[in-house]
């Protein structure tokens, strides 16, 4: 009898045991963690992180036109709630948007367009500081086209601008009648904001993010360079959003740059790390371990800031996987120089040459292009000169004369038209 006693109480607590997992596993719900939205005249996007994965469906809807997303197995809170007051009236894309419970189990968000979108709808993998991501990206039925925004906004062609022989710009004539123009034609450079949206780059100690850092600085530039006889820039990004970094070469590529210069602020784990450093991409292999880790540190910048990989980029395919551009990384090299003598002159210089790794953002095959590490934003006191008006203007100063250097020395030929990439 007593060892009957026994069986049946293990029999019990195996039975209890069973119960409770079952239970737990059917109850459990996922929680919406924080919401964000970050518009765009690009694209805007929408991201939910939440504490475990969840399965989503989701369909556009007309007259009037709404994306439908529904999530199972989701908790309506106090998160969801706010969603309304997440959305600005300038953004582009939203007019509104709204979460409720669909039915029992599943929570249903309505996002009111201003117009017709070709939505991207993924999920991310938790990474650094993020949990589980659900991106929206709501994108415009024909992508913005960067090159006609930047004939629009000037009033220029694209090509073969050039002054006539004698015939200066009338400022330029009145102040200096006898100095010739650096560049004999019109000059694009693309500036480029490093990170941005969500992703924020490296965070200083005092709380600065890189990509606000980065974002001052190269509007200061654009502003100096827009203001330079025969030069005009155009930035990747002019908000606080993410751009793939193939996107940004895309960019680059489509308004025929000149340069690619990309703007970044370095950080390392020791506090003691400054100076400012000018990086090229390098065929071979990077020119040191630091550069290598950099470069692995910046490529990486896709898995936080969110690329839906699903979509496939023949572009890339065709031509940034092609290294053979030993000509452009030449070039790449010169303007590195001329800049990085410009840094050193407001700044310590972390090298005093130029170093070379495999930077994704760099692989334009036919623009010179370089990546400037600003400063240490990781260095308490770079990190304060950063955050400076005064320093920044100084820094954006610095690698105007940089290019106005290398121009002086490599004159820019007459472009022939490239083949559009659309």
């Amino acid at each position: 009898m007593p060892r009957r006693r026994e069986v049946l109480k293990f029999a019990a607590a195996s039975l209890t045991l069973l119960v409770s997992k079952v239970g737990a596993g059917a109850t459990a719900t996922s929680s919406i963690l924080a919401v964000r939205v970050w518009p765009a005249r690009d694209y805007t996007r929408v991201t939910l992180e939440h504490d475990q994965p969840i399965r989503y469906s989701h369909l556009l809807v007309k007259d009037p036109e709404r994306l439908v997303v529904d999530l199972e197995g989701v908790e309506f809170n106090s998160v969801l709630q706010m969603l309304p007051s997440k959305i600005l009236d300038s953004d582009p894309y939203i007019k509104l948007i709204r979460a409720g419970r669909n039915k029992p189990g599943v929570v249903r968000l309505v996002i009111e367009l201003k117009g017709e979108i070709k939505p991207q709808v993924f999920s991310l993998q938790p990474v650094g500081e993020y949990g589980h991501r659900l991106v929206l990206d709501l994108y415009p039925l024909e992508p913005v086209d960067p090159l006609m925004a930047l004939l629009e906004k000037s009033g220029e062609p694209p090509l073969n601008t050039e002054q006539k022989p004698g015939n200066p710009p009338a400022a330029q004539e009145a102040e200096k009648p006898a100095q010739k123009p650096e560049v004999t034609r019109m000059v694009t450079i693309v500036l480029d904001p490093g990170h941005g949206g969500e992703d924020p780059g490296a965070i200083g100690r005092g709380g600065s993010y890189e990509k606000n850092v980065t974002l001052s600085v190269a509007r200061r530039l654009k502003e100096k360079i827009d203001a330079t006889p025969n030069m005009r820039s155009v930035l990747t990004r002019d908000g606080d959003y993410f751009i793939p970094l193939q996107n940004r070469v895309q960019k680059a590529r489509r308004v025929q740059a000149d340069l690619f210069v990309s703007v970044h602020a370095d950080a390392f784990i020791k506090t003691t790390a400054r100076g400012s450093s000018v990086f090229v991409l390098s065929e071979t292999g990077a020119s040191s371990s630091a550069a290598r880790w950099l470069a692995n540190k910046e490529n990486s910048a896709d898995l936080v800031g969110g690329v839906n990989l699903g979509v496939k980029d023949p572009y890339l395919a065709r031509t940034l996987l092609d290294l053979s551009q030993t000509a452009t990384i030449n070039d790449s090299l010169k303007l590195g120089k001329d800049v990085l003598g410009e840094l050193g002159r407001i700044n310590t210089l972390h090298k005093a040459h130029v170093e070379q790794a495999g930077f994704a953002v760099l692989k334009a095959p036919d623009i010179p292009s370089i990546l400037i590490e600003t400063a240490f934003i990781s260095n308490p006191e770079e990190e304060a000169r950063l955050n400076d008006e005064a320093y920044q203007d100084r820094m954006a100063e610095a690698i105007l004369k940089g290019i106005r250097r290398y121009f002086a020395k490599n004159p820019p030929l007459a472009k022939s038209k490239l083949a559009r990439l659309d």
